[in-house]
């Protein structure tokens, strides 16, 4: 693999307070990812502007706020994500398939001419347990509950999901290798694995079969966060 197609492959998470530390870290890592992820926190602080000024930067936008209400709502919270450019957009799978295939059918109405974002649906948490969906009532293992969420969102028409690196080969059995997998939960060697239970390096990840890989705090924390993001280009071209 090329260095130019592992940077491709890495989406950094924004996980910043405000437009401006935004900006800056655009700024700084637009040669080196592929994408920069805007979750809830970001979103909710700067709103549709941080899209704009990412996307004017000349980078491309993750726009994660993991949708989960009534279909249409979803379906219309969906529409407006996409028509800020974001690239890809999510949802949570835990919806149904009612509101999933509500949401893709609404995007290629609006889309026609194609140019939507892709759709992802979120299936388990990397920060959650067996013993954490045994909390909310669901006594499935992980993995089954993953590979669950992930076909009846590939039968919806959603474009992927998101889901641990762990999951990958199993998600690549049943939902086929046109099948879009984000990962998060991915630490390099030289990275601590934080709040994340389910994790696995970006070679590794990519080796599994991921095709974007979602990683803030080993770039974001280090000593020199260019040369971290350097090292992971290397690592995932490496393998």
């Amino acid at each position: 693999m090329t260095r130019d197609d592992a940077r491709s492959k890495i989406i950094f998470a924004l996980d910043v307070e405000t437009l401006d530390q935004a900006e800056r870290w655009a700024d700084r890592l637009a040669s080196r990812v592929g994408m920069f992820k805007v979750g809830k926190q970001l979103f909710t602080a700067a709103g549709p502007e941080v899209v704009k000024a990412i996307r004017e930067s000349g980078g491309e936008v993750f726009l994660d706020l993991k949708y989960h209400d009534i279909p249409n709502t979803v379906a219309m919270a969906s529409l407006e994500a996409a028509r800020l450019g974001a690239r890809l957009i999510n949802l949570h799978a835990l919806g149904g398939y009612e509101m999933m295939a509500r949401t893709v059918e609404t995007l290629d109405r609006e889309f026609r001419g194609g140019g939507r974002s892709r759709v992802l649906a979120v299936t388990v948490l990397t920060s959650s347990t067996e013993e954490t969906l045994r909390e909310v009532g669901i006594d499935l293992p992980v993995t089954e509950m993953v590979v669950r969420l992930a076909s009846l969102a590939q039968k919806a028409g959603i474009d992927g999901v998101v889901a641990s690196p762990r999951e990958v080969p199993l998600i690549r059995e049943a939902c086929g290798s046109d099948f879009l997998v984000v990962t998060p939960g991915v630490r390099p060697a030289f990275a601590a694995a934080d709040d994340q239970k389910r994790v696995m390096t970006p070679a590794e990840a990519v080796a599994a079969g991921a095709d974007y890989l979602v990683i803030g705090r080993p770039i974001s924390a280090a000593k020199d966060p260019l040369a971290a993001a350097e090292a992971i280009i290397d690592e995932i071209a490496a393998g």
